[in-house]
């Protein structure tokens, strides 16, 4: 396992660092990695609700939605090959998610990054360009894979060159850029649903060749990280690259921390044995759940699926369009909050305010559907009488 899992993990040590112009530079660029992540999720719900785009590949979906032959307009978008379209790239990003913790390790943090924008681009030049469903699926697994690849190095990467100081608001960097890839795939559909001849879509698809360029060269061009260089022997070069990343040369005890961690993890033969033991179980219990619950809330649905559902509900296609640019305004502003107070409110302090914001929102969600279903039965009882 790598070792910044143990030296970032001591918060009892506050080692010596300056955020340098080189840091942020550096982990901007790296943060960038966000924008792939970002881009697919805001750009997939809405090409999925351009008619342009649903005539030519899932023309049952057109069909429905044109004859309206169902009261229930969530069934307009029943259609497996639609299903396989769009889930497919979390199954292939799962898959790469686990070779890619092997390559991020033996090979360091920027070739797998490398690959990760690679497989993006390849991806999204396959979507632009598709002629058929099967050319969609195939540039959807690729898109997986590539994100697979980039979300599992590009936090760790940040955190590994973050001084311990900055590290919680240069980590939600990467969040911010999801968010920014988000608005930015929003407000590129809106305006690319209004091309005339209804090719808009493939620039929407083609236009995540943009992100995956950026996360590519800066692959090539951003330095190693003293941990990744310590993992494989370099301890001269990853001293002096800490000094260079922390912008003092008093670094001998992060360093000689650094070194000692990644001896220890290379002495563990079994590591997920390890973590099922008693005493990591509540650790591995809330690393787990936390996630979990979160994606329970529906936020990646909301986000993933935002034109789609604000279609549903009744809103013409470029009200919903207009709705997921709003949606995703307001989930940058958010992050960008929480990089202003993450390291000077503290990481449970914005745990505990958007869990009781999320809850507060999903009791509103529901009290809303309760009236909504009232005020129909109350229409229709008196026709039926």
């Amino acid at each position: 396992m790598p070792a910044v899992g143990i030296a970032v993990g001591d918060n009892k040590k506050e080692y010596p660092g300056n955020l340098t112009p080189f840091v942020t530079v550096t982990c901007i660029v790296a943060a960038m990695g966000g924008l792939i992540f970002g881009y697919d999720i805001g750009i997939s719900g809405g090409v999925t609700s351009m008619p342009s785009f649903l005539k030519k590949f899932f023309p049952s979906v057109y069909r429905k939605q044109q004859a309206d032959e169902t009261s229930n307009q969530y069934c307009q978008y029943d259609s497996p090959t639609l299903t396989m379209f769009t889930s497919s790239l979390y199954l292939a990003a799962l898959l790469a998610s686990l070779v890619a913790s092997i390559v991020t390790r033996k090979f360091g943090r920027k070739l797998s990054m490398l690959f990760g924008g690679v497989l993006f681009c390849a991806g999204a030049i396959i979507n632009g360009v598709a002629k058929a469903v099967w050319m969609l699926i195939l540039g959807r697994i690729l898109l997986g894979f590539g994100i697979g690849f980039a979300n599992q190095s590009v936090p760790l990467y940040l955190s590994e060159m973050a001084p311990y100081r900055f590290r919680g608001a240069l980590n939600i960097g990467f969040q911010l850029s999801i968010t920014i890839g988000i608005l930015v795939a929003n407000v590129l559909n809106y305006f690319f649903a209004k091309i005339h001849g209804g090719w808009g879509w493939r620039l929407s698809l083609g236009g995540a060749m943009v992100p995956a360029l950026i996360i590519t060269v800066g692959s090539l061009v951003l330095p190693d990280t003293p941990n990744s260089m310590i993992e494989r022997g370099q301890h001269d070069e990853a001293r002096e690259k800490l000094r260079k990343v922390r912008g003092v040369d008093d670094v001998d005890e992060e360093f000689n921390d650094l070194v000692a961690a990644s001896e220890a993890s290379m002495k563990v033969e079994q590591p997920w044995r390890n973590l099922l033991q008693r005493k990591y179980r509540p650790h591995i219990t809330m690393a787990v759940m936390i996630p979990f619950f979160q994606q329970l809330t529906g936020i990646n649905v909301i986000m993933f699926y935002a034109p789609v559902l604000f279609n549903t509900i009744g809103f013409g296609s470029n009200a919903s369009l207009m709705s997921a640019v709003i949606t995703g305004v307001v989930n940058v502003v958010a992050t960008m909050v929480s990089i202003y107070g993450v390291d000077k409110w503290g990481r449970r302090f914005l745990f505990l305010e958007g869990g009781f914001q999320m809850l507060i929102c999903q009791v509103i969600f529901l009290v809303a559907e309760e009236i909504s279903s009232l005020c129909i039965v109350s229409l229709i009882i008196p026709t039926n009488l």
